[in-house]
């Protein structure tokens, strides 16, 4: 899959490259670009007034995002990696103003009083409930065997309250900047699974 691309300096190239690879080469190549910009992190909070947590979380959606496309072959090199890699951080930054934006509008809608919950009795309401709860466990169950065995075990720790970092050492990761990372990418996983049924 190597195809010539220009603008890139040598050690992009490898970084490319090893994406493009499967096992252990990809994760280390995958690790290398998410290494290799974090500093963007920093610049999302004070350029852009973000949050830790959304610095961080836009910079994963940036890498997680950036691995895709290299994988499905869409980066065609006619940056360098970090032009690209800022471009997409940069309408991933966009992309949020617009949602909270778009939140913050919504938080003056109230429930409509004809919405089917208001007029179930209470008792009634449990049993719903716990019906609705009993069929998203099974469908959960279902998605969480098609996510793949990785993303299984991952998920399952981290819903059992692990921290990344005992996740990181539970299932071999380097730190656990890689472990929110991989995570968010399965849980990306989980949702398309979601919608895709």
């Amino acid at each position: 899959m190597n195809i010539f691309k220009p603008f890139l300096l040598p050690d992009e190239r490898e970084i490319i490259d090893s994406i493009e690879k499967n096992g252990t080469e990809r994760k280390k190549g995958e690790e290398r670009l998410f290494n290799r910009y974090a500093y963007f992190i920093k610049e999302g909070i004070h350029k852009y007034s973000l949050s830790n947590e959304d610095a961080f979380d836009l910079y994963s959606d940036t890498i997680i995002s950036a691995i895709e496309k290299i994988v499905n072959g869409s980066f065609q090199g006619r940056s360098s990696l970090k032009t690209w890699v800022y471009q997409i951080f940069h309408n991933k930054y966009v992309d949020l103003l617009r949602k909270k934006s778009t939140n913050k509008s919504s938080i003056h809608r109230t429930l409509s009083i004809s919405d089917p919950m208001f007029q179930v009795a209470d008792s009634s309401k449990t049993i719903i409930q716990q019906l609705m709860d009993k069929t998203d466990w099974s469908v959960l169950k279902q998605k969480l065997k098609e996510v793949g065995d990785s993303c299984r075990q991952m998920l399952m720790l981290w819903a059992d309250g692990y921290s990344d970092k005992e996740i990181a050492v539970a299932m071999e990761y380097k730190t656990s900047d890689v472990v929110k990372t991989t995570r968010l990418r399965c849980l990306e996983k989980l949702k398309q699974l979601y919608h895709s049924s």
